[in-house]
């Protein structure tokens, strides 16, 4: 490797060469997290409930965290997103629209005990899931 007077053109070349060793840059560069995300890249996305589900607890905590399986309309998919907030899964019911968005774990995955749920409920039809929870709010009847 140069180091001369002159060697700036190929330590450059080097440098932008030796970049794709580093899996951070090239995931990023190749655009792989966006294409793998089923919310495409974007902050929130809705969807349609088709089950309520109980996840269980990872060790060494022991509860049933109570989550739905949402169907995206953009796109079809189908993910798993947690319901937060005591009784909140009361709320939700099945083919409500809901809004969801990503549950804040290290890179998008998912966090503390509840394995595989990358994603939370914010809205149920159209209205704060936290806001009805607290009852400040009423579920809009259909």
């Amino acid at each position: 490797m140069g180091n001369g007077k002159f060697a700036a053109r190929k330590l450059k070349r080097d440098g932008k060469k030796k970049r794709w060793h580093d899996p951070i840059y090239a995931r990023r560069q190749l655009g792989l997290d966006v294409k793998s995300d089923p919310l495409e890249g974007a902050p929130q996305a809705r969807g349609i409930v088709l089950e309520k589900v109980g996840v269980e607890a990872k060790q060494p905590n022991s509860a049933i965290r109570k989550c739905v399986r949402v169907q995206l309309i953009k796109n079809g998919r189908q993910v798993t997103a947690f319901a937060v907030g005591d009784g909140a899964i009361n709320f939700i019911d099945e083919h409500d629209e809901v809004e969801i968005e990503g549950i804040g774990g290290r890179l998008g995955r998912s966090m503390g005990d509840i394995p595989g749920v990358r994603y939370v409920v914010t809205k149920v039809n159209n209205v704060s899931l936290r806001e009805m929870v607290i009852g400040r709010k009423e579920k809009p009847r259909r």
